[in-house]
């Protein structure tokens, strides 16, 4: 029989977070590389350069699907969408099957000149938001109104399903 010898030291490795959950180890991979743009090149930034910040990174034009609120009465639906900003030509309230689209676009375009620079700027957003629509909303009799950027869409109900609620009385079983 041959003898080997036994190591007097014995190590143990506990894996490490980004050894041990591959995506996290990505998104560390990501986040490095996304740094370096963000100003590890130490080039000068747009602000610096031209005075206004690059078209997706401006403050004021962040788009994304619109805020709503939807609310009932006893001869409606509403639907109340925020949308500042836009404009009636660029809203489409659809109705296909069972379901109430919203659909906008928002555009934003800019250009300066001066003796010395030239900054061309366009930057675009677009929403779609679907809502199924109750059998009680009389199709025909939808409207939509946009006023001060907000989009209010009534549905009313047909007249059925305005009939006043009926209470039915509870009995013990014997």
């Amino acid at each position: 029989m041959v003898e080997v010898p036994v190591a007097a030291k014995t190590e143990t490795r506990t894996p490490t977070r980004a050894t041990s959950d591959p995506f996290r180890a990505l998104r560390g991979e990501m986040d490095r590389v996304f740094d370096r743009f963000a100003g590890g090149f130490h080039l000068p930034s747009w602000r610096g350069m031209f005075g206004v910040e690059p078209a997706g990174q401006q403050s004021g034009f962040s788009f994304s699907a619109p805020a709503v609120d939807v609310t009932e009465d006893e001869k409606a639906y509403k639907v109340t969408a925020e949308m500042p900003g836009l404009e009636e030509k660029n809203i489409e309230v659809t109705i296909a099957g069972d379901l109430l689209t919203l659909k906008g676009e928002k555009r934003h375009e800019k250009e300066e000149k001066d003796k010395n620079h030239y900054v061309s700027e366009r930057a675009y957003g677009s929403f779609q938001r679907c809502f199924a629509l109750p059998d009680s909303v009389d199709r025909d009799k939808i409207s939509a109104d946009l006023a001060k950027g907000v989009l209010t869409v009534m549905l009313p109900k047909k007249a059925e399903a305005q009939k006043p609620e009926k209470k039915i009385e509870v009995k013990a079983a014997a």
